[in-house]
């Protein structure tokens, strides 16, 4: 039986391809909280308040996608022993390993997976000190959710591949899975194409996450959904739509996993337990077209050639 690829430490960014690059980058940076650490050129590399180089990258594209998930790794030599064993796999692999040559360093690997999204594994990127900051922002990117059309596939490809664990199930809508001890960093929606859901981003406390939708109240943008706390992962939520109507969501307390204690369930999909506080409701059409996106191949798109060989 194969190994997973690598052992992940945590996920450290996220890539958007963007349709408002521009814009995006004002409202991440002035409104939603986050610091830009380099603009220009149609991209935009911007940070929270934790310690790494940038959480969020913006990159001018005719449609709004999924640029690259990046997760960390402890050592350049999981990354070598991560492409050995991608290689085995068949699974194509887009760049390294070696020095990315990226703004923010490091040594890496990026490969495509069954759906067409690039994942990157990163080691010895480079850090940045972590801010103290009594405003409510950020801290950095907590999880990404994903739609898929096949959500037993993604599961699949992310726990045999990566060694991700699913920590919940909310029937078979959606699965949640985990790389450390948070309940969840990736999530798959089933879907009827692949494309980015809603990336989430950590509030430190429930009063700056409350404070945090305060701020945007008052630069007149309302959450789309929020603010609640949802069921499976226990964290609280509000989302929102930026510029180009991707979906963001300010988020907090997300469920620490004893792995020796843990037992996965499967939550019913009921809105007492999509929202346990009982304050968002069920989501509108309105949120549910947002979450939806675009059809989105990925690297299919500009590597057509890959399709026969990642799946």
């Amino acid at each position: 039986m194969n190994q997973p690829i690598a052992s992940l430490r945590r996920l450290r960014s996220v890539e958007l391809r963007t349709t408002a690059c521009a814009d995006s980058a004002d409202f991440y940076t002035n409104v939603w909280g986050l610091r830009a650490v380099e603009q220009g050129d149609g991209q935009a590399w911007l940070r929270g308040t934790g310690q790494e180089h940038h959480v969020l990258q913006l990159t001018e594209a005719d449609r709004n996608g999924l640029g690259r998930i990046t997760f960390a790794v402890a050592t350049p030599a999981e990354v070598d022993e991560a492409a050995r064993r991608l290689e085995a796999r068949n699974i194509p692999i887009l760049a390294g390993p070696g020095p990315t040559g990226e703004i923010s360093a490091g040594y890496g690997v990026s490969f495509v997976d069954h759906e067409g999204r690039v994942i990157q594994l990163l080691a010895d990127a480079l850090a940045v000190p972590a801010l103290r900051q009594e405003e409510p922002v950020p801290v950095g990117v907590t999880h990404v959710v994903l739609n898929t059309v096949d959500i037993d596939a993604s599961v699949a490809f992310y726990s045999d591949v990566l060694g991700m664990r699913v920590s919940d199930w909310s029937e078979h809508q959606m699965a949640f899975l985990r790389c450390n001890s948070d309940h969840h960093s990736i999530a798959f929606n089933q879907a009827e194409w692949a494309s980015v859901n809603h990336v989430a981003y950590e509030m430190p406390t429930v009063d700056q996450f409350m404070r945090g939708i305060g701020r945007l109240r008052h630069n007149k943008i309302l959450p789309l959904w929020g603010p609640g706390r949802h069921g499976p992962g226990d964290n609280t939520f509000s989302y929102f739509a930026d510029p180009a109507g991707l979906v963001c969501e300010y988020t907090s307390g997300v469920a620490q996993v004893d792995e020796d204690r843990w037992l996965c369930r499967v939550w019913r999909r009921v809105p007492e337990l999509s929202d346990t506080w009982g304050t968002a409701g069920p989501p509108s059409a309105d949120v549910r077209s947002h979450m939806a996106g675009v059809p989105d191949a990925g690297a299919f798109d500009r590597h057509p050639e890959l399709m026969g060989v990642a799946r």
